[in-house]
């Protein structure tokens, strides 16, 4: 009753500009973290076998990462597979925080800054038959130390530092786990995967805190609203 009358045939929002030249592509059915838009005008995403980033801005795409052919860290850190990777099928993808990070469908993980050309680290989280990584979290901790957390089909939670490239806390779980988020406080994760349970996890030991009951099927993404409560 308190709404005001408008003509049907206003316009109320219409596209500024819109493009078909961008064209994702997705390799698995379920696993869709494969675009990621850092701003009001970047945009990253998968092509085929390349992560590429396209400017709403400047109208122009650029290739930030090639995986059609080999894949390799130009230094070496402790646990770094300095050989890299050849043909990776990336299944998961993430940026944030100036990082770019990749994950591969035998485990694998590369990671890059966007301001640099070279790949900073690269990593099989798993040798498990069941190795995909199925998706990634990019935060900082409380001390404002750069981390990403990967959850694997291995039924893993793994905790990396960016900083110094070490694996952190690998948590265990009953089942794969298909999505993991980190609350605004740092203190808990959220743990959704091939469970109709979801759990609440206290992030400095992987111990079970609470589970949301509910869901009638599997889940596939979480997300924490900024109050941290819900």
């Amino acid at each position: 009753r308190l709404c005001k009358q408008v003509e049907s045939s206003s316009k109320y929002y219409e596209f500024q500009y819109n493009t078909r030249i961008v064209k994702p592509s997705i390799l698995h059915f379920q696993l869709r973290n494969l675009l990621w838009a850092t701003s009001k005008h970047d945009v990253y995403f998968m092509s085929n076998s390349t992560v590429g980033h396209w400017s709403s801005l400047s109208h122009k795409m650029t290739d930030v990462l090639d995986f059609s052919g080999h894949v390799a860290p130009a230094k070496k850190h402790p646990g770094c597979a300095l050989e890299g990777f050849t043909g990776v099928q990336v299944s998961t993808l993430a940026v944030n925080e100036g990082l770019l990070v990749a994950g591969g469908f035998q485990g694998e993980l590369v990671c890059k800054s966007l301001g640099e050309r070279d790949v900073k680290f690269c990593t099989r989280t798993t040798l498990s038959d069941n190795a995909i990584t199925n998706a990634m979290d990019i935060h900082r901790s409380t001390s404002g130390s750069l981390r990403i957390t990967v959850s694997n089909n291995d039924s893993g939670v793994r905790e990396f530092d960016m900083e110094r490239f070490q694996l952190l806390n690998h948590f265990r779980f009953n089942w794969p786990v298909n999505h993991t988020s980190v609350s605004p406080d740092k203190k808990l994760l959220a743990v959704v995967g091939d469970d109709r349970d979801a759990l609440l996890v206290d992030s400095r030991n992987g111990k079970v805190t609470s589970t949301l009951v509910g869901h009638l099927d599997y889940s596939f993404a979480s997300a924490w609203h900024p109050d941290g409560v819900t």
